[in-house]
């Protein structure tokens, strides 16, 4: 139940799961990961490595590598960063995100106090990767890489019956704020934590959590010059979760209706 949440240690019991995903015995990870795939049907012919005995343990297996080609990139500007299923995806409302009917948060929230230019009434898509989803995270768009910040947090569900009960989850949970510069103006891609999420890590600086910070951290990328083009891996998570789009005024509209299963490289717009 979804209360039972608020007394559990979140921050503890994703510890573990972060120590049990890289146990590397054989019988273990193979055993785990068997009926993983059994209980979620996961799709293991897609993957570069077919054969669960190729994997070195649970998070091995769990970030894998498609086939290449497995996911075409659209030749549209904009494309889905990652496999999922549309939450909510629309217009953001004089800086109010839908989160679920009834469910209303803020970009102030969100972005722990950060502003971003023309992004009050701009659009987002909140897209949640199930356990039998791809789970590296593409570039949604050609960028250049600005900024992230690191935002400590709760780490509680992000499933759909959470999402529906627990006011401002998203921006409540732990997450990564990653900021480009784009043709559009300032895009963010935001990587919400979860219970279980043992860790976070993004392709130009590793991983992030854990450890799991009390404070905001800001890393800035400004004299870096870090290109990155549509469908370059942004980053991972080592078990589920959930990522926002937030685009500007000046992008197209996202054409998303809530429930819609995307793939990686699949057009948005």
């Amino acid at each position: 139940m979804t209360f039972l949440q608020y007394l559990l240690p979140q921050h503890l019991l994703s510890k573990l799961m972060f120590r049990f995903a890289r146990i590397e015995n054989v019988w273990i990870k193979d055993t785990f990961t068997r009926w993983f795939i059994n209980k979620h049907q996961v799709n293991l012919a897609e993957a570069e490595r077919d054969s669960i005995s190729d994997y070195a343990h649970f998070n091995d297996f769990f970030t894998r590598a498609l086939k290449p080609q497995a996911r075409p990139i659209s030749e549209s500007l904009i494309i889905s960063p990652v496999d999922g299923v549309v939450s909510q995806a629309g217009q953001i409302k004089d800086s109010r995100i839908l989160q679920a009917k009834g469910h209303h948060f803020s970009l102030s929230q969100l972005l722990a106090g950060e502003s971003i230019e023309k992004i009050e009434n701009g659009h987002f898509a909140t897209i949640y990767l199930a356990p039998k989803d791809y789970h590296r995270i593409h570039m949604p768009i050609d960028s250049k890489l600005v900024s992230m910040r690191y935002i400590p947090g709760d780490l509680f569900s992000v499933n759909h019956k959470t999402v529906n009960k627990v006011n401002g989850v998203f921006a409540r949970n732990e997450r990564l704020v990653c900021l480009f510069d784009t043709v559009y103006g300032r895009v963010a891609c935001v990587l919400v934590g979860a219970i279980f999420v043992g860790s976070m890590e993004t392709s130009w600086q590793g991983q992030i959590t854990p450890p799991y910070g009390k404070e905001v951290k800001v890393y800035d990328y400004t004299e870096k010059e870090f290109e990155l083009f549509k469908g370059d891996e942004l980053g991972r998570f080592n078990m589920g979760s959930t990522v926002i789009m937030l685009l500007p005024e000046t992008a197209p509209a996202i054409k998303l209706q809530s429930g819609q299963e995307l793939k990686m490289g699949q057009s948005l717009i």
